[in-house]
């Protein structure tokens, strides 16, 4: 079985040919840290490319004037429940501590 996978465009490909596939929808949890003000952003998202263009371009009003962000992290699920949950620990005081401690060098 083949299996291809790009974490940038949202979903993974699995099949044993080109006329037999299954398309699994991929959840991520990201990370973007402003350069402007050094602040982190944390949500998740079901296409990566597609979300962080959105927040570069302005179109994303929580980060609009903020821009602009880079991507410094990002962890991938095949369940939507399973981001969520990782969402709102990275949110949590507990959670920020891990992800600080994680980044350690990406947020200097």
């Amino acid at each position: 079985m083949k299996v291809h996978t790009n974490p940038l465009l949202g979903s993974r490909l699995i099949g044993e040919s080109p006329k037999r596939r299954l398309v699994m929808t991929m959840y991520y949890v990201y990370v973007l840290k402003s350069i402007k003000d050094g602040k982190l952003y944390t949500r998740k998202t079901s296409n990566l490319k597609r979300r962080i263009r959105e927040h570069n371009s302005g179109k994303v009003i929580s980060t609009k004037a903020r821009r602009p962000l880079e991507l410094v992290f990002y962890e991938a699920f095949l369940h939507k429940t399973d981001a969520g949950r990782d969402e709102i620990f990275f949110k949590s005081g507990y959670g920020r501590e891990v992800l600080r401690d994680k980044l350690l060098n990406s947020l200097k």
